[in-house]
């Protein structure tokens, strides 16, 4: 019966840990500039702003856009409105008058 005996190597220790630090290493640099990384956050954030601020405009737009038509309603029709809808419908205006074209 033979018996083999083997030496312990100083690299098989480092195995684990190699291993380890690689798996660790990959998740930071992921974590650092992947597409949800701290790089991308900023991204993120800046394109959060610029939509917050688009949103703020289509907002009041609307909000101008319901008054106008609070006024067509029936019952609170204004005068000056159904003129102004009328001549703009039939593309008429008198000779004393401005047109300002938007």
């Amino acid at each position: 019966m033979l018996t083999r005996q083997y030496r312990k190597s100083k690299l098989a220790k480092l195995i684990v840990p190699a291993v380890t630090c690689s798996f660790l290493a990959y998740f930071a640099i992921h974590a650092q500039s992947g597409r949800y990384g701290l790089e991308a956050k900023q991204q993120l954030v800046q394109t959060l702003a610029n939509s917050q601020g688009a949103y703020e405009k289509l907002r009041k737009q609307r909000e101008r856009l319901e008054q106008r038509v609070q006024l067509l309603h029936d019952g609170t029709l204004d005068r000056d409105m159904i003129d102004e809808r009328a001549r703009q419908a039939l593309n008429y205006s008198t000779a004393d008058e401005v047109v300002i074209l938007r």
